[in-house]
């Protein structure tokens, strides 16, 4: 229970409030069903006329017990009614007094509901929020480890797991303890001894639950993990339909899908036998206390050995059994938040994940590009292998730099360390002077646009999409935006114009429409500087025309770093950069490189230019 209560003390502060009304709504509610079951020993006397006392008040100050003056002055109350209104009158009054008792005690109950709810609501709600910005603000190192179907699974099937079995449990943690120390109070002013008896049995029940308890947490770890697998091939299969379908791979996948969907059914059906076998444990143990008890007490009494009357005995069984509900809602809770604090260990990966992103704690702001950006002996690994060495680049303002090489040798590398979706191993990356490390990420990537050669775009309108990280971008910036980059003709000629919506991930646009699109995007922020990452490379000619046009009205007096395989579309770059295994080998003028006849000039021979 100690990894509960940490949770607790993470999630519930924000809330104290509900839980302070929750609280206070449970005492009174305890303290109403108390004081009505306790009716029932003046009603049993009356029925059967067990007692002939003669009770006489006694003052509130009198020089004795507060216990026993309250009994002798009520039954003294009890007495003078049915010598007013007669014995059937006054189980009509003790009866209607009980109904209010009990319509009070429910209007208690009902609002510890509602104080609980705001907080098992607000508390997964904040899980949940906490998680996605975590999501936003890890590095892409992170995720490079990471398989998407698991974090998919962690955020929907794990927490889902904590609002089941940890949230629901919040009521039974703070009522059931305010039950059962009240109750247990009770049975210990009706017969100390009888309590005692007791509580020499409740040990051996605590055990047992607490042992199958832990046993349901180890299973939940395993079913939870099978259940992340199970999201990440059917990430990877709605990602790689067109792949499956073309290789005749269906039943391969389906194979694969059903034998961990089969294990998956083999380790929850432990998981929930045991949660499931909760409720009918905890009955059967109840009835066993009950039944050792009734046999103990009665027997006492049978052999006029008790301290207590027959009433008063019922009296402590009803407590007793009233003792048992909260217990039993305990066990479920020993049984239920084992399963959630599982899934909460997997949610917590996420959420306690160290951001390996160091920010500088004085920053020093950048708001445009004003002389030049430099690679100053730059070196990255992603693990063991170095990937970029020793680089060493200048770009001025305003100047074209392309980077070509073969596929690994570090180009997307190269133009990722900028924007710091990596940190360079050795070296630094200055702008204007200033380390990129020694700004805010929000200021970097603001003067930065980039377009990549798998357009990027969300299941929105076009409008939304052009408009895309631009604060209140008007609808005839977005056009403008939108005709330089030679998208507006198929935009309007769609069936609701900039509003209409696109598909998952622009599913419902051709290549060069998506990447026109991205373009626009890229237009509308006006970034200093621009980064292309083979913008053109997976287009047709004909889209690869418009798209280039495009891309030339983007680049106009900007800085711009462009990576690409068709060599044709930055032979006017102003220098050009050769990457061979994470080595600029070759560099200058597209001219200048054809007549060193090195890597450029097989590069150029190989695709017929």
């Amino acid at each position: 229970m100690k990894e509960f209560f940490q949770i607790l003390r993470r999630f519930v502060p924000p809330y104290k409030k509900f839980l302070i009304l929750n609280i206070l709504s449970n005492v009174l509610s305890a303290i109403l069903n108390i004081f009505s079951f306790s009716l029932i020993i003046p009603i049993l006397q009356i029925l059967f006329k067990l007692s002939d006392q003669v009770y006489k008040f006694i003052p509130w100050d009198a020089d004795m017990s507060m216990k026993k003056i309250a009994l002798n002055n009520f039954y003294y109350y009890v007495t003078e009614l049915i010598k007013t209104y007669g014995p059937s009158k006054t189980l009509l009054i003790l009866g209607l007094f009980l109904s209010i008792m009990t319509f009070m005690k429910t209007g208690t109950y009902i609002l510890t509901f509602a104080t609980i709810i705001p907080i098992r609501t607000g508390v997964v709600r904040d899980i949940r929020g906490q998680f996605y910005k975590k999501l936003l603000n890890l590095p892409l190192s992170f995720y490079s480890e990471e398989r998407k179907g698991d974090i998919m699974a962690r955020m929907s099937g794990d927490v889902q797991e904590i609002e089941t079995s940890i949230m629901s449990s919040l009521d039974m943690i703070f009522k059931n303890p305010i039950l059962i120390i009240m109750y247990f109070g009770t049975l210990l002013a009706i017969s100390w001894e009888l309590t005692l008896f007791t509580i020499a049995v409740l040990p051996g029940m605590g055990w047992l639950m607490g042992t199958i308890g832990k046993k349901l947490k180890r299973k939940s770890l395993i079913a939870q993990s099978q259940w992340s697998d199970m999201m990440s091939q059917m990430e990877e299969t709605l990602g790689g339909l067109r792949i499956i379908k073309a290789f005749n791979a269906e039943h391969k996948m389906d194979d694969r899908f059903n034998r961990c969907n089969n294990e998956y059914r083999h380790t929850i059906s432990k998981v929930n036998t045991r949660q499931q076998m909760s409720g009918p444990m905890s009955e059967f143990l109840g009835t066993v206390l009950i039944v050792i008890v009734l046999w103990f007490g009665g027997t006492l009494i049978l052999r006029n050995s008790s301290t207590i009357d027959a009433p008063s005995f019922i009296f402590y069984l009803v407590i007793l059994y009233s003792l048992i509900n909260p217990l039993k809602d305990f066990s479920k809770a020993a049984y239920s938040v084992p399963k959630g604090l599982a899934s909460m260990q997997r949610v917590d990966k996420i959420l306690q994940a160290e951001n390996s992103m160091e920010i500088s704690e004085n920053p020093t702001p950048i708001k445009d590009l004003k002389d030049k950006i430099v690679y100053k002996d730059v070196s990255f690994k992603y693990e063991s292998e170095y990937v970029l060495k020793h680089i060493n680049l200048v770009i001025p303002k305003g100047k074209t730099i392309a980077l070509v090489g073969q596929s690994g040798s570090g180009k997307s590398t190269l133009v990722d360390l900028l924007p710091r979706f990596y940190d360079v191993t050795e070296g630094e990356i200055l702008i204007d002077g200033v380390n990129v490390k020694d700004t805010t990420l929000y200021d970097l990537r603001s003067i930065m646009g980039n377009v990549n050669q798998e357009a990027i775009l969300f299941n929105d309108t076009f409008y939304h999409n052009i408009a895309f990280g631009v604060e209140n971008a008007t609808m005839e910036q977005v056009i403008e935006a939108a005709k330089i980059a030679n998208a507006h003709e198929f935009i309007m000629a769609s069936e609701k114009g900039y509003e209409t919506n696109i598909g998952d991930r622009g599913g419902k646009l051709s290549g060069g429409q998506r990447q026109r699109i991205s373009i626009a995007r890229a237009i509308l922020k006006n970034p200093p500087i621009l980064i292309l990452d083979e913008a053109t490379s997976a287009l047709d000619t004909e889209s690869e025309r418009m798209v280039q046009e495009a891309l030339d009205n983007l680049m106009k007096n900007r800085t711009t770093i462009a990576i690409a395989h068709r060599l044709s579309t930055i032979k006017n770059a102003d220098e050009i950069c050769v990457l061979h295994e994470g080595e600029i080998v070759e560099r200058g003028k597209h001219d200048e490189l054809i007549e060193l006849d090195g890597y450029y000039r097989r590069l150029c021979d190989m695709q017929g230019f």
